[in-house]
Formats: C-alpha cells, structure tokens, sequence
C-alpha cells in the first residue's frame, strides 16, 4: 500500500512539472516568435474544396450552402420537402398565436359582406385582472392576490397593458409547446438509456450556444415576424424541461412503480398514471424554467418580429429613451413575478390532495372555470356602454420616463468628469493592458496551457476535451475574437466575483444585510438582460468599459448567491471548533470559513462565467468586437454559417471554463473531505 505522503509528493511534483514545463515551452515560443511564426499567428480559416457547392469552402459556408439547398431545391423531410414543412410549422404556430393575441390586446374582425365588419373588443382589463386575482387567492393566498392585484395596476397605470399582452400572447403559444416536447423528449430519455445519453450533450450545447445564435437559422426557415420569434423561444427555454423530466421520472420511487406494474397497468399507464402524476412537483419546476426562459428570451426575440415589451425596450435603446426602457424592462419584470409566483403556487397545490363531498357534477366540476368566464363577459360587454372598462384613459396614465432621464442628465452634467476619469484609468491600466497580452499570446502556448490544465484536475478524457474544442475555434477562424471575448469575460467576471463574494461574507454575518441582499439579487436576476444597457450607455456611451459594466452588473447575483449558501453550509461544529482553538473573527473567516466554502464559491465563480458570456453576446449593440459581434452581424445578413461558428465558439469557450472548474471544485471538496 502506498503511503499517503507519497502520493502527495507524487502529485506535487506532477503538478510542478507538468507546469513548469509549460511555462518553459510558453518562454521558448515566445522568444523565437521570429523562427516560427506559425506557432504564434492564429492561421486564418481552414478551407478545402467541396465539389458538390463548386467552390473552395470551410465550415460556415458549408452550413449556409446546406441551408439555401434545403430551402431552395426540393430536399423531402417526410412526405413534405423542406420548405412545406417549415410552412406547416409556421401555419401550427400562426393560428393560436392570432387567436391568443386578438383575445388579448386587439380584438376580432369580422367581415359581414358588401364591405361591413363586425369588430369584436379584447377581453377587458378588468376582468383579466379580477380572474387572475381570484384565481391567485384561491390556490394560494390573499398575499399573492395582493402581488397579482398590484402588478397589474402597475401595468395598466403605465401605459404598458397593450404592450404587455402581445407579449404574454405569445408566452402562452411558446410555454405550452415547450412543456410538451421537453415532457415528450424526457420520456424517451428515460424509457432508453442510449436516447439519454445522446441527448445531454445536446442539451449541453444548447444551454450554452448565446441566445443570438438562435435567431440566425429560424430567421433563414420562417422569415422575420412573430412566428420566428416564438419558435426561437422554444427551442432556448425546451431544455431544461427535457432534464428535469429525466430526473424527475428517475426519482420517482421504486416502490410506486411496483405499485402500478402489480395493479396490472401497462407500459402506458405506468407512465402517464403513476410516474408522470407522482413526478409533478419536479415537473412543475421544469415548467417554471421554461415560463422564466421565455421571458428572457422576449427582448431579443424582438429582433426577428416579436413585438410586445420586447420591442419597446429595443426601440428605446436604439433611441436612448433610458425611461421608456426602464419602465418596458420593469414591466417583464411584472409579468416574470406573477408567472413566477402563480406557477409555484400551482405546482405547492397540485402535491397536496384535496378530498371533497361535494358530487362531482359537470358544474361542480368546472364551477370555477364558469364564473371566470361569466366575469370576462360581463366586463367585456360593459366595455361597449362604459369605456374604462375596455381602456385605461390616457389622461390617468403614470410615467417615469422623464424622470429617469432627469437623472441620467443631471449625473451626467454633475459627475462627467469623475465618470470618465474613472473609465479612462480601468481602460488604460486593466482593460487595455489584459487584451494586449491575450491577442498576444500564441495559439500553441493557450492549447499546451489548457492540455496541462485538464491533465492536471480531470485526467486525460478532460484535456482531450478542452484542446479539441480550442481547435475547433482555431481552425474556424475566429481565434482573435476568441480572445476578445475571453478578456471581456474575464475581466468582468474577476470584478463581478470580488464584489459578489464580498457581499455574501456580509450578508452572512448581518441577518438586515442579507435579507435586502436577497431582494436585490432577486429583482437583478428577473430585469431583462437589455436593461442594463440602458443606463451604461447613457452614462459611459459605447466600447468595453460599457460592455464591461453591463456584465459586471448582470453576473453579480450567482456570485453572491453561491458565496453565501456556501458560507452558510458550513456545519456548525467545524465553525465552533475553530472559535474553541482561539480563532479571531478574521481567522475564522479566512482560515476557516472560506476554505470550506471555496468548492462552493468556484461553482458560484462557474455561473458567473456562464451569465457573463451570455450578456457579452448583447452588449455586440454597444461597439463590442468580439464573438458576440459575429453572431449579430450574422443576424443582420441571415448568415446561418457565420452565426452558427461563432455561436457554437462562445458555447466551447463556456463549456472549457465549466468543465475545468467543475473538475478543480471536485478536487477541492476531495481535498477537504466534503
């Protein structure tokens, strides 16, 4: 048997060979960067020749030309070609979408003949808002009526209910159809082993792959309008449905299964009789993760024809009406909390069982759904005879807007040149120096950097993985831009994780501290990702300071959301044991409390990195030349090749950084025992 101080020297001097030799290769390259200049240069775009498009062509433009063949040649999917399917698809999503959104926002039209129309109104504000209510009390309580009560209000009192329907007409179409092909897509992964296995990393790729490059291929099948935009919804909030379906039908108990097989249920019943009702807490919170994506997808779903909130919000960046989007952002914030909350709520009822003796007649049975309808009527008939009840009058409208850009106005005329001292100084002492050294550093160095850094923590299998994705970045071309976004990301995850940390030590410590600390993070994590532009540009104007600022303040909440629940986690003898050995406050915290916490803190330091790529892809609009750039101007030219290269390069940057993460928080606990 090996002793354990052997095998701890043994990893010791690995740790310091493997290292050293790195660096010493890195110090070689670099000073005869003149002898080969190959190892150094990033090579541009590998191309080769493909007769089947008659031109030299590399991986973007394989894409793009499989993609114009697809649409423009008659490729048969099915009993359809190509293009008729994706007309189909168009036509299934289209019909309920109209539907949903003349019920809502703009009301019917009927045509009688010899040019008469029959206009019928949307369902009245007021009846919505008392259904909602009602509905809230009763499956929760008078507080999240309340909650319901007050969000609509706010809705209607800002000018924002119009708006705000077009964008819940179209969360209504996307939630459902992601709900059912992640439910569907779960079940095949659980029924089939191998189907599981596939389908996570897909899953994978598709959580991190930036929202942008959703666009570009929907864009490119359905055109721009509102089906694109609800399409792209789906497949970004479908995935996490599909894994908490898998789970959540894995911790079914083995007990309830026997159950149904010995009640002489088949394969079917199993499944839609026992596992899926005693699956329906977890399901319900896959179901609340799609509701919450689709929200966050509103705003750049705008881009591709959406409408709604979304479109509001753009606009007004593009305007720089900073009151305009703040109130726009805040209201998706409203509809993000009532959905939020009334989906909890339903999923907190739907565990509990509510025997009644009452017979279970068709009225009893649908009493409630009854009176909701019986309200929507009567509201919306009352809307023909009193106008309040169809419209909110303009003249009692609310608006921040001035006020916002007041502010922004006065900050500007009063702390100008404080402002931009301060941006000057991080541009030319962090900001510039960090992008210098990145782009020049040698391509060959990062790759045997990043070999050495997936040997060390993973073994073999995760430096294979993190080289094999770098080349794949190298040979597409986009090695530069890589380092563009890699310094963005660091730089604002290194500020973002310092400030996060140092807020969760405190909140740990400050029960007041920690409980408006909760709030806060809680409202920052439910505010439109466009959002933070707003006040950044008006303050900072375009360039990576702004960028820089905006992702800052859009990756904090992980940073100290994890920090804390790490801190808090400790057991609490290990803290009192330290207290009883004479540990000052600042000992316990450093020596102690930290260390514990750290495997913790490093996944908190993962998502930060996870928010931040995904907020770097946006912040292309504020004059960004990195990654996320590409995937815009894809956008922009319906370049499905260029979007989907630069898209899958931010997501094989996410995955190298979670995957070397995740490899030294589990070396860590191992290390501590935990």
């Amino acid at each position: 048997m090996i002793p354990a101080h052997a095998i701890g020297v043994y990893r010791r001097n690995s740790w310091l060979l493997g290292w050293g030799g790195a660096f010493a290769v890195a110090i070689v390259v670099w000073l005869g960067a003149d002898w080969w200049q190959w190892a150094v240069k990033a090579p541009k775009e590998l191309s080769w020749h493909v007769e089947a498009l008659g031109s030299c062509t590399s991986v973007r433009y394989c894409v793009t030309g499989f993609m114009k063949w697809m649409l423009g040649n008659e490729a048969y999917l099915f009993p359809w070609t190509f293009k008729e399917f994706t007309r189909a698809v168009a036509a299934c999503i289209e019909m309920p979408y109209q539907f949903i959104r003349a019920l809502l926002s703009t009301g019917f039209e009927i045509p009688l003949g010899n040019g008469e129309i029959w206009s019928i109104p949307a369902v009245s504000w007021i009846g919505l808002t008392i259904v909602t209510v009602l509905f809230a009390w009763r499956i929760k309580d008078g507080m999240l009526a309340v909650i319901v009560l007050l969000s609509f209000l706010c809705l209607v009192g800002f000018g924002q209910w119009e708006s705000a329907t077009v964008t819940l007409a179209s969360i209504m179409v996307a939630v459902p159809i992601g709900i059912v092909f992640g439910v569907a897509l779960g079940i095949l992964g659980y029924r089939h082993k191998r189907f599981e296995q596939a389908i996570m990393p897909v899953l994978d790729l598709m959580q991190t792959v930036p929202i942008f490059a959703y666009l570009v291929p929907v864009l490119f099948m359905f055109g721009f309008g509102p089906v694109s935009a609800i399409t792209a919804t789906v497949i970004y909030a479908m995935p996490p449905m599909v894994r908490i379906t898998i789970l959540a039908l894995h911790s079914v108990p083995f007990e309830i299964k026997e159950f149904g097989k010995m009640a002489g249920c088949n394969r079917r019943q199993i499944t839609w009789r026992v596992l899926i009702p005693s699956a329906k807490p977890g399901l319900m919170v896959g179901v609340n993760q799609v509701i919450m994506l689709s929200l966050n997808m509103v705003i750049i779903a705008s881009m591709i024809g959406a409408g709604g909130l979304g479109f509001d919000v753009l606009a007004s960046l593009r305007r720089q009406a900073i009151g305009d989007g703040i109130e726009a952002g805040v209201a998706i914030t409203l509809i993000a909390i009532v959905l939020d909350r009334l989906s909890q709520a339903w999923a907190v009822r739907g565990t509990a069982h509510h025997p009644s003796e009452t017979p279970r007649n068709w009225f009893n049975q649908y009493r409630n759904t009854a009176y909701a309808l019986v309200i929507l009527l009567a509201t919306t008939a009352a809307g023909f005879v009193v106008p309040f009840f169809s419209q909110w009058p303009e003249t009692l409208e609310l608006t921040t807007g001035q006020f916002w850009n007041d502010l922004v106005k006065w900050i500007n005329i009063n702390f100008f040149d404080q402002l931009e001292a301060f941006k000057v100084f991080i541009l030319l002492n962090i900001l510039k120096p960090v992008k210098l050294f990145l782009l020049s550093l040698p391509w060959v160095v990062v790759l045997l950097f990043l070999a050495v850094a997936g040997l060390q923590l993973g073994g073999w299998r995760l430096a294979v993985l993190v080289v094999s994705l770098a080349l794949f970045i190298l040979i597409t071309g986009q090695w530069e831009k890589a380092m563009i976004t890699v310094y963005l990301c660091g730089i604002s995850v290194v500020f973002a994780s310092l400030i996060g940390m140092t807020v969760g030590v405190f909140a740990s410590r400050n029960p007041v501290f920690k409980k408006i600390v909760i709030v806060s993070i809680d409202t920052l994590q439910t505010l439109p990702s466009f959002v933070y532009l707003l006040p950044v540009v008006m303050l900072f104007r375009v360039g990576d300071f702004s960028a820089m600022v905006a992702v800052v303040l859009y990756a904090l909440p992980p940073a100290i959301r994890y920090t804390l629940y790490g801190i808090e986690n400790i057991h609490e003898s290990l803290v009192e044991a330290a207290k009883t050995s004479g540990c000052t406050r600042w000992q316990l915290l450093s020596k102690v409390q930290i260390r514990l916490a750290w495997p913790e803190i490093m996944l908190g330091v993962n998502q930060t990195v996870m928010f931040a790529l995904s907020m770097l892809v946006i912040t292309a609009l504020v004059g960004t030349r990195d990654l996320g750039q590409e995937v815009y101007i894809a956008l922009t030219k319906a370049d499905v090749g260029r979007g989907l290269v630069a898209g899958l390069s931010v997501a094989f940057i996410a995955i190298i950084t979670d995957r070397l993460i995740s490899a030294a928080a589990r070396r860590r606990k191992a290390a501590l025992g935990l």
